[in-house]
């Protein structure tokens, strides 16, 4: 039972944060990527990757999620994913981080957009139809309704999976990846934090 309701806790985070994910550059959504400096009560202290600091305010209904590390390995034909990626000189995009998602939310989420974790980058959330290895590492076939894509992942590219979590987990030091609104005096109104454990940085 216990396991039975990780797994759910988990599965209704990453629900919540596909669809964040699938809006967030509508201009009441913002993303914040950065490390935990401090959390009083549920007022949030962060540190963000340009160095800014965000003061964000978490929800009373607000989920938090887990990100753990996983391996190249663990991606599997049938897989459904979600991959960071950009172009390059070859003609086959480049994935800049994956995230494995548990296999009954296949098909959420699903397509290929536009994303900011880089210049010209895009977000796929497709299933893995082939993997073909070589040298530098494989390159996935990635299809989704009305589409293709191939995606090759360099050595070295953070791959994650998610699990459950709680708010005793935003220690300092901690990273984290928060979708939210920006309210009008800059914080940052939050209702769903991804935070890494055991030392892994969401790449999200």
């Amino acid at each position: 039972m216990h396991r039975k309701r990780l797994i759910t806790a988990a599965l209704t985070l990453s629900v919540a944060m596909l669809a964040a994910l699938q809006n967030a550059d509508a201009a009441e959504l913002v993303k914040v990527r950065g490390t935990v400096e401090s959390l009083d009560g549920d007022t949030l202290k962060v540190k963000s990757r340009d160095g800014s600091d965000v003061t964000v305010a978490l929800k009373s209904d607000r989920n938090v999620g887990g990100v753990v590390q996983a391996a190249v390995s663990d991606i599997k034909p049938g897989d459904f994913v979600g991959i960071a990626s950009q172009p390059t000189d070859s003609g086959i995009n480049g994935a800049l981080e994956v995230v494995i998602f548990p296999a009954s939310m296949k098909g959420t989420g699903e397509g290929d957009r536009p994303w900011d974790s880089a210049p010209n980058s895009s977000m796929t959330n497709a299933t893995v139809a082939n993997a073909v290895t070589s040298v530098d590492g494989p390159t996935l076939t990635l299809t989704y309704k009305g589409g293709e894509r191939k995606i090759s992942i360099p050595k070295g590219t953070p791959i994650v999976t998610l699990t459950s979590a709680t708010k005793a987990d935003l220690k300092p030091g901690a990273g984290v990846f928060i979708t939210g609104e920006r309210n009008a005096d800059s914080t940052v109104s939050a209702d769903r934090i991804a935070v890494g454990l055991n030392g892994t940085v969401p790449p999200m």
